[in-house]
């Protein structure tokens, strides 16, 4: 059986990187939610110069450290922040909103016109990478 051809929009695709695909996406949106997205973008790479921007799920922004810190999804009136771990993260400032029912992931929805408290999710992230970056205890031999 033969392979089909690889078209010139999925060759292209490949030599995309993860984050010209998140710009292209904030372009596409070219509403609050782009906006919107920038600007968690911009706080998230601040917040760990480490991070690493990744493009999963056919199309949803992730940011990466030792494991997915969060994903960054846009709905017609919300942008998701969804944190892999967050019910595992401390959250003095009550940022999660969303997805508070889960034993693991915990989401931050944003709707066009909120301000995005910045210092807050600054730790959320900082938090975030501090739990994957965490080294577990080696497990104690039998007999020792």
């Amino acid at each position: 059986m033969k392979k089909a051809a690889t078209t010139k929009k999925e060759t292209d695709l490949k030599e995309v990187s993860p984050s010209e695909r998140i710009d292209a996406k904030i372009e596409e949106l070219s509403d609050w939610r782009g906006e919107t997205l920038a600007r968690v973008r911009a706080i998230i790479r601040a917040s760990d110069p480490e991070v690493e921007e990744t493009w999963k799920w056919r199309g949803v922004p992730v940011w990466e450290h030792a494991g997915i810190i969060c994903t960054g999804e846009t709905y017609k009136t919300v942008v998701k922040l969804t944190f892999a771990k967050g019910a595992s993260v401390e959250d003095p400032s009550k940022l999660f909103n969303s997805s508070l029912e889960g034993n693991t992931r915990r989401a931050i929805d944003i709707h066009e016109g909120e301000k995005i408290d910045e210092a807050a999710l600054t730790a959320l992230v900082q938090a975030a990478v501090a739990l994957n970056t965490a080294r577990k205890p080696a497990a104690k031999k039998a007999g020792a």
